[in-house]
């Protein structure tokens, strides 16, 4: 199975906070794995096929993603306790861990929004086929080295201040050139301010 480490995003993927990677407007108009208000959605779903406690919930998540979407507990946690308070849920304490489980009407409710719910775990589908073709692969070594080849030069102290300004400005130039290499980018792209 893919998962996001496969390819040495490790520490370079949760850089910024787990499950923060944005991916093309081919997932949908916010390109998010999981959009706001869809993380009830896969945890009644998840819970619905047996009990878990809640770092169960965040690895099963990364395993449907295929490693491209892990949820922080500081997201999992609180939406447990709305679903709980909802009655949508209850928890116990089972060996230490606090072990959550689907109600009738947790039931009902995520069978109502199944086809939201469905959506959802398509989206992980396909984020995870698209990264997993050949020419994504190419792009995402790329990514890797790129990042890498930054991170360890800066973080290693090597250069100077003209340096470290050097690259920032090679980097910054990058990121422009990728957000308008494809066709459509500039008849969508809004005017930036400087």
């Amino acid at each position: 199975m893919f998962t996001g480490k496969d390819w040495g995003f490790g520490a370079w993927a949760n850089c910024c906070g787990p499950g923060v990677f944005r991916f093309p407007s081919t997932l949908g108009p916010k390109r998010r794995i999981v959009r706001k208000g869809d993380l009830k959605f896969v945890l009644l779903k998840l819970l619905a096929d047996e009990p878990m406690h809640g770092y169960e919930l965040i690895r099963r998540l990364e395993d449907r993603s295929r490693g491209l979407y892990t949820p922080s507990p500081g997201s999992v946690y609180p939406t447990l306790q709305m679903l709980e308070d909802l009655g949508y849920v209850v928890s116990e304490q089972t060996e230490g861990k606090r072990v959550y489980r689907i109600t009738p009407s947790g039931s009902t409710y995520i069978a109502e929004h199944n086809t939201r719910a469905r959506d959802i775990f398509s989206r992980f589908v396909n984020a995870g086929e698209r990264m997993t073709g050949s020419e994504m692969k190419e792009v995402t070594r790329s990514f890797i080295h790129l990042a890498q080849v930054s991170f360890d030069r800066s973080v290693g102290g090597e250069g100077d201040a003209k340096t470290l300004t050097k690259v920032r400005e090679i980097l910054d130039r990058a990121a422009r050139e990728i957000e308008t290499a494809w066709p459509d980018a500039n008849a969508s792209a809004e005017p930036q301010e400087s």
